[in-house]
């Protein structure tokens, strides 16, 4: 039977809010047996804190309730949906996964919360669709994802390319820094970015984004009080890309998030 830990190593940081949500989700680790996986569920609370770099934004907070769900072929994390498609295992240190994606993404942006978006049209968050693709080692894990937005709001896509190493310390604790890089296309950047013709005022010049890169370093601990049990802190910092910080929309060159999780697994 696996130990929770060996199933959060799979673990990989994703860019999105629906993303943070499925991190408390990870390590809830679903049983092996001869005859494949068993199907695992869980239950936790999350509290998670993210400062956006908007113009004079205040720090969000959000209690988020989640469920999650797996077996040999799906996983359901809170908003995201992963179907798993055959891998392969060149040694028990090389594993190869892939996987089709689904995911939501919190990202809204409401004016009327917000002074520099005051007369602005609402930019909504969406739902993603894509591939992953997971090499597990034991130097560290690495990830890629390809992503597009499927709702039609933005039109974006983007790239993700992430490193994850992963310490235990002792039965019940666990740290696993990481670097996550991601190339964000040009209606990504235009859309929560941008301001149109119709959005420009004496403190908004028009400015349509181009494509960049964003870089978050970030480091996770997990404490597991029992079997069933676990905490999580989950700390990240975004340096955004230069196509961002020019906006005029934008008064830092960074975003981050706190997350601390409570999981019960059944």
């Amino acid at each position: 039977m696996s130990s929770p830990f060996d199933v959060a190593k799979r673990s990989f940081a994703k860019h999105s809010l629906a993303a943070a949500i499925a991190l408390f989700c990870l390590p809830l680790a679903a049983q092996q047996s001869d005859g494949g996986q068993e199907s695992s569920w869980g239950l936790g609370l999350g509290v998670m804190s993210s400062q956006k770099a908007y113009t004079d934004m205040d720090r969000d907070t959000k209690v988020i309730p989640f469920i999650s769900y797996e077996n040999e072929y799906i996983e359901v994390l809170g908003p995201n949906l992963k179907y798993k498609l055959p891998g392969f295992e060149l040694n028990d240190s090389n594993k190869f996964n892939f996987n089709l994606v689904g995911e939501y993404d919190f990202s809204d942006n409401d004016p009327d919360e917000t002074p520099i978006l005051n007369g602005m049209e609402e930019r909504k968050g969406g739902f993603w669709l894509g591939t992953q693709a997971e090499w597990q080692n034991e130097f560290v894990n690495v990830s890629l994802e390809f992503l597009t937005e499927a709702a039609g709001d933005s039109d974006g896509s983007m790239f993700n390319l992430g490193f994850e190493r992963t310490w235990h310390i002792g039965d019940s604790y666990m740290l696993a820094p990481r670097v996550v890089f991601s190339r964000v296309d040009k209606n990504y950047v235009d859309y929560y970015y941008g301001v149109r013709a119709d959005e420009v005022n004496i403190d908004r010049a028009f400015y349509q984004g181009e494509a960049g890169l964003n870089t978050e370093v970030g480091v996770r601990g997990i404490y597991m009080i029992d079997q069933k049990q676990m905490i999580m802190l989950d700390l990240s910092v975004t340096s955004l890309a230069t196509e961002i910080k020019d906006s005029p929309l934008v008064d830092s060159s960074t975003q981050s998030r706190v997350m601390l999780g409570y999981i019960y697994r059944f």
